[in-house]
């Protein structure tokens, strides 16, 4: 696979992750991103930021710096805008001939790969919050390369 192709193949990934994440935060109310499942569980919306923090570092790290910030929650509206800024940006990133700063992999493996992760905690989570999503056929999902807004295709095979 060449250096495009690695690159596309990313750029796969992020819509997926722009996909499953929206879904994982539609049609929750403000007051889910601070739902408390007990202990030192970090809330909904200290997740979302997290994966903000986590998209942030990936576009540094793919234009060769290192930098890594934890940003302080604002709102869950907030967040959300930022979840998707950021898909957005580390996409356009992508679609450039810009040089990558690290390997497509090290991009995959670290920052990318912790989005997903997350992105499966606020799910669980609304699961104990009893607000649960749907389980989905991901295989058959309109997933396409450089869909990182807001507005995600709606599910062709949900689960009863």
């Amino acid at each position: 696979m060449n250096s495009r192709e690695q690159r596309e193949l990313l750029r796969h990934t992020v819509a997926t992750l722009a996909y499953r994440g929206d879904k994982a935060v539609r049609g929750v109310t403000d007051d889910f991103g601070n739902f408390a499942a007990g202990g030192t569980v970090r809330t909904p919306l200290q997740i979302l930021a997290h994966i903000g923090d986590l998209l942030d570092w990936a576009l540094a790290m793919a234009k060769g710096a290192e930098i890594w910030r934890d940003a302080t929650p604002t709102s869950w509206a907030a967040e959300l805008v930022r979840f998707h800024a950021g898909l957005q940006a580390l996409d356009e990133y992508l679609t450039s001939d810009a040089e990558l700063g690290v390997s497509v992999e090290r991009l995959f493996q670290g920052p990318i790969a912790d989005a997903l992760t997350h992105v499966g905690q606020i799910a669980l989570l609304r699961r104990l919050a009893e607000a649960p999503i749907r389980g989905e056929n991901y295989f058959l999902a309109d997933i396409a390369v450089g869909q990182t807004g807001p507005i995600q295709p709606a599910a062709r095979k949900e689960f009863d």
